[in-house]
């Protein structure tokens, strides 16, 4: 087997502290992960490359071993390390698809994802995880996971079946299920589809295709159609209001995800001026919410009283 340098693929010296070890990973995991390269399938092998590395460097005893014995040495994991082995699926599979769920299901949709760039709980300065507090992985527990799962066997994913999953404002945010009808191979599928609450535009759900006596898994991307901005977390939606409410301000009761809720108008508002509410925006998986904004538009009655149109007679005589 042909000697690979570990040390040379990380870009640090043989003499490199741990710490080194890890920024460099860090560092490497980041530019060559498969989520920042869609297009580009040339950084797969190169982001499996540093994986393997750092498997065997970034772990004192198996370092040394390394030092001693070279790459041929029966590393385990570390010989042929793949992320997807240990139960995580945020990479590249053989029909040139990604999905952000982990193995059991019901996790998080890019578990992984976060361990490397950061939003996980705990996160630490730069936004990854909390140190381990033990072993040399840099994100916690995941480095317990792969030395758990070091045993493994590669499994190979299947060919995966994709498609699109449109979804109002309010079925993302409140999560749901809906049976979809698909014509795959020529075949008549009625595929019951679930997606969990605060799931986000563009992310990705896989329903397991041998349960649907298909030979591959079926992606669908999650597309949220909405008569509101949806910008991250934040919603802007446009607030009517007549020239005289305008003017006075008052109150005003108006939907919104959360339910009911009651709004104060500033006296004399103008038409695109912003109203922001604090947390009644989009909520997320992990709680994380967005505000709302209301933007207000200044609209005339489509009818008026006729005591109603001579005061707008009259003001306008005085102008």
């Amino acid at each position: 087997m042909k000697y690979k340098d570990y040390y040379e693929t990380l870009g640090v010296d043989r003499s490199a502290s741990q710490e080194a070890i890890k920024k460099a990973y860090r560092k490497l995991a980041k530019k060559y992960h498969p989520d920042l390269h869609p297009d580009d399938r040339s950084n797969d092998e190169k982001f499996k490359e540093v994986n393997e590395a750092y498997e065997v460097l970034g772990d004192k005893e198996k370092r040394q071993k390394y030092d001693t014995f070279g790459s041929n040495y029966n590393f385990q994991a570390g010989q042929n390390f793949d992320p997807s082995d240990f139960g995580f699926s945020g990479f590249r599979n053989g029909g040139g698809t990604y999905t952000y769920s982990t193995s059991g299901g019901t996790g998080g949709f890019s578990d992984f994802f976060d361990l490397i760039f950061g939003g996980g709980q705990g996160a630490g300065p730069g936004g990854f995880a909390g140190s381990a507090g033990r072993g040399s992985s840099p994100f916690g527990n995941l480095g317990d996971l792969f030395h758990q799962g070091g045993r493994a066997k590669a499994q190979r994913r299947s060919p995966a079946y994709q498609s699109d999953l449109p979804l109002s404002l309010k079925e993302a945010f409140e999560g749901g299920s809906r049976t979809l009808a698909f014509t795959i191979q020529g075949v008549h599928k009625d595929i019951l589809v679930k997606w969990p609450a605060g799931i986000k535009e563009g992310q990705k759900i896989r329903v397991n295709g041998e349960k649907q006596g298909l030979d591959g898994d079926l992606l669908l991307k999650v597309h949220i159609r909405t008569p509101y901005e949806l910008e991250g977390l934040d919603i802007t939606m446009d607030l009517e209001v007549l020239p005289w409410e305008a003017y006075f301000g008052g109150k005003k009761t108006i939907d919104t995800l959360h339910g009911k809720l009651k709004v104060k108008l500033p006296a004399k508002s103008r038409s695109g001026q912003k109203i922001r509410i604090l947390g009644k925006g989009y909520q997320d998986r992990k709680k994380n919410k967005g505000d709302l904004y209301l933007r207000i538009m200044i609209k005339n009655p489509d009818r008026l009283s006729p005591e109603m149109e001579k005061q707008y007679k009259d003001a306008m005589k005085g102008v």
